[in-house]
């Protein structure tokens, strides 16, 4: 068996693996490169550091996420034990007060007596250890070229753009009306309403604003998911109106209507002092994105406390280079985790997080190395972004990953549930399978 296991990166991948590891009790040794090397987009030193929205995305088990989460509680994921603890209102989403989540985890990890947190930067992944890379998407530079030393193929690149946020006590709540979609979750978030002749104007100047002019090497390819509010409005004069600005679901209790246009405000902390605008990525300069954002009645004289800012995501090509177990073909000893799979979300890259802990644990004690069901979302996602044709892109928790059910259901949501439901009772047999189990 082996003594040490390692892991490098401290994010949400790298807690879970190193959590599950340990309360399996293998030794692990984790490395984290903050604070002596930050990144573009971290601010603190603290594990699992959230860096752009603060939600985890929706509760219900009826959603990708919803029922990747139910399937990570199961396996005793240390990251849905931190957001509840640390949860803020926000609809059906799972929404946490960043310092507090990132708290909570810092403390259990660096606590627990089977992990030693070394607070120095890796620059090559030790080749004759166990190792689990979780480095997310912002791997430095010399290891992601070690990354490709390794993979034999060259690292994809995409950005993420982060949303603004805002001191609540700036806004004009009377420019707006607090409430969700279809009354669901009650009234967890604030939204900014806009007459046409208000939209036309902002969509107007949004178009003309300055942006942050890329470097050579930065050659943008946004996910889909996360695009940029000015490329999105780039798209037409309707594309806003069906993304983040929609209206639908949402009625002014003032006029009884469903307003032209919202942008949704929703709760950064606890208190409910800071609030972040809602889908509102983007790569504008920091005077621009005051100049226009502030068009926006509701926010006349926001104060901002955090501007938008662009980061860089890595990714490798998962399908040409990783087993379902999540290590490389070629080198069964390493192990990859997180956003650097082709996974997209906190919730995804914690998820595989838990995987390969699981594996590399496997490994360790020359056990058949696993993979969750089919049915499973977890297992449905790993085999996706092991196995996908063609060029991988990040993809999301989805119920579209899953094997569709024996019988046919017309009903969209009873067929979610049922599949849902079928998830749970796989999950479930799958981990009494299992000879040792974490959490």
């Amino acid at each position: 068996m082996v003594d040490v296991i390692v892991i490098i990166g401290g994010g949400l991948a790298g807690t879970e693996a190193a959590w599950r590891l340990a309360n399996e009790g293998h030794k692990v040794i984790l490395y984290e490169m903050r604070p002596k090397r930050m990144t573009p987009a971290h601010k603190t030193d603290k594990l699992a550091e959230l860096v752009c929205s603060n939600t985890l995305g929706g509760m219900e088990i009826t959603t990708g996420a919803g029922l990747l989460k139910a399937e990570m509680s199961m396996l005793g994921s240390l990251v849905i034990e931190a957001a509840k603890e640390a949860r803020v209102p926000a609809g059906g989403a799972l929404g946490v007060d960043r310092e507090i989540f990132a708290s909570y985890i810092t403390e259990r990890i660096e606590s627990h007596p089977n992990i030693e947190v070394r607070r120095e930067e890796v620059k090559r992944i030790p080749e004759d250890e166990i190792v689990i890379v979780a480095t997310g998407p912002l791997t430095s530079d010399e290891l992601t070229e070690h990354i490709k030393e390794l993979v034999g193929y060259d690292t994809l690149y995409f950005y993420d753009a982060i949303s603004p946020i805002v001191e609540a006590e700036s806004v004009d709540f009377s420019k707006g009306f607090w409430g969700s979609r279809y009354g669901k979750g009650g009234d967890d978030y604030f939204n900014c309403v806009l007459t046409e002749e208000e939209y036309k104007r902002f969509y107007e100047e949004l178009l003309k604003a300055e942006k942050v002019e890329p470097k050579d090497f930065e050659k943008a390819v946004h996910f889909e998911g996360c695009l940029p509010i000015e490329e999105m409005a780039r798209r037409g004069y309707q594309t806003l109106l069906f993304g983040p600005m929609k209206p639908v679901g949402l009625i002014d209790p003032r006029t009884g209507k469903q307003p032209f246009a919202v942008v949704q405000l929703r709760r950064e902390n606890k208190e409910g002092t800071l609030l972040s605008l809602v889908g509102f990525q983007t790569k504008l300069t920091y005077p621009e994105q005051k100049r226009v954002f502030r068009l926006i009645p509701a926010l006349r004289n926001a104060v901002f406390v955090r501007l938008g800012s662009m980061h860089r995501n890595t990714f490798i090509q998962s399908n040409r280079v990783l087993t379902p177990f999540l290590n490389m073909r070629k080198r069964e000893n390493i192990f990859f985790a997180g956003q650097i799979t082709g996974v997209e979300g906190y919730v995804a890259s914690a998820a595989t997080g838990i995987l390969a802990g699981i594996n590399a644990g496997r490994l360790a004690r020359g056990e058949d190395l696993v993979v969750p069901p089919a049915e499973t979302m977890l297992g449905s996602l790993v085999r996706y972004i092991t196995s996908k044709e063609g060029e991988l892109q990040p993809m999301n928790p989805v119920f579209g990953l899953l094997p569709p059910l024996d019988k046919k259901v017309k009903d969209k949501r009873k067929r979610k549930e049922l599949m849902a439901e079928r998830a749970i009772n796989e999950m479930r047999e799958w981990i009494e399978s299992l000879p040792v189990k974490g959490g």
